[in-house]
Parts: C-alpha cells; sequence; structure tokens
C-alpha cells in the first residue's frame, strides 16, 4: 500500500510487530504522542508481548517490554478484551497470519478502527475484507515529517534507535522519509 504522509488516522488498532517498531525509537513514539496518536492493542496482542514464553531473550527484548510496561502505566497502549467468536465472526480461518494480528484485524473491523501494521499479509488482508484504514509504522513515521511534528534532524535518531533495538525497518523509514520530503516540498502532490 502506498503511503500518503498527508493522511494518518490518529487512533488505530496496533499488533505485536508494530508496537515494538513505534516504541523501538524514542524520538519517534515521543513524536507520536505529541501529535496525539492513540494505540490500543488486543488481550491477544499484549499477551504476545508480555507474556507469551520465548525460547530466546534478547536485551532488546527486554527493553521493549519495559517500555511497554511503562507507557501502560501511564494508560497508553490501553488493552480491549476480544472474544474468540469475534475472531472467527470477523475473520473465519486465517492461518498465515498470528492471534495477535488476526485480533487486531477483527477489532479494527467490528469497530471501523485504523489497523497500524507492519506484517505485509495482514495489510493484505486487511485490504480484502476493505477495511478503510491500513497503516504501518513507516507511514506514522512519513506523517510526522509531513507535518512537522518530526525534524528533518530526527530523521537518523529514528532510524539509529530502531537499529540499536534489532529493528528492520530501516530501508522502509528511509523510503517513508524520502516521500513525506517529496510531498511536502510538492505541496501534497509528489
Amino acid at each position: 500500500m502506498a503511503i500518503d504522509p498527508s493522511r494518518f488516522q490518529t487512533t488505530s488498532v496496533v499488533d505485536t510487530c508494530a508496537v515494538w517498531n513505534i516504541l523501538s525509537s524514542n524520538c519517534l513514539y515521543t513524536g507520536a504522542t505529541v501529535a496525539n496518536c492513540h494505540f490500543v492493542i488486543t488481550s491477544f496482542v499484549e499477551y504476545e508481548c508480555l507474556r507469551k514464553p520465548r525460547t530466546r531473550v534478547r536485551a532488546s527484548d527486554q527493553e521493549l517490554v519495559s517500555r511497554l510496561k511503562k507507557e501502560q502505566g501511564k494508560g497508553r497502549f490501553s488493552v480491549h478484551r476480544f472474544d474468540l467468536d469475534d475472531l472467527e465472526l470477523a475473520l473465519g480461518n486465517q492461518k498465515r497470519l498470528g492471534k495477535g494480528e488476526i485480533s487486531s484485524l477483527a477489532f479494527a473491523i467490528k469497530f471501523q478502527r485504523a489497523l497500524l501494521t507492519d506484517d505485509q499479509d495482514a495489510r493484505k488482508f486487511a485490504k480484502q475484507v476493505g477495511l478503510p484504514f491500513v497503516q504501518t509504522t513507516p507511514h506514522l513515521f512519513s506523517w510526522l515529517i509531513y507535518t512537522s511534528v518530526l525534524s528533518d534532524e530526527d530523521k537518523m535518531t529514528v532510524i539509529r534507535e530502531h537499529r540499536e533495538l534489532q529493528g528492520d525497518l530501516e530501508k522502509h523509514l528511509e523510503e517513508a522519509y524520502s516521500i513525506a520530503v517529496r510531498y511536502r516540498d510538492f505541496g501534497g502532490n509528489p
């Protein structure tokens, strides 16, 4: 899906991978909070982030868990319970997606909220079922640059912080930044 940095839904249902990508950069996350973004997660996503057993725990994983717990202590990344019956009714049997992605999709569909996911299969499925607002972490970054919540100088900070916590979106963040600059410099017409 193409990024339009001039448009972003500030209230998003966020899946597990996107939670980690948003929190991977303090600069990005601070910009999102300044811009009044509200991220909600399902109980399945909270389980995957905070309680699901891991075979290997890296220092970066521990840092991200700590950041999420801290933000939840401030009332952010609020958790919404979602019944398994809701999942089955909304999405049927999607074997390529994890429960976190499925619950986030179902919640976004049921309550007509934007979905923020960095999972390509989840984005494709959201498009198939007609979810009107599907966003990514690079889209968030692009919008924050376009709206001048983050400055051009923040670009390298966001990418460096993301990389330091084992994030893998560097190429996509670079591309999102370029799109935002083109939109900004050409008045919304790249």
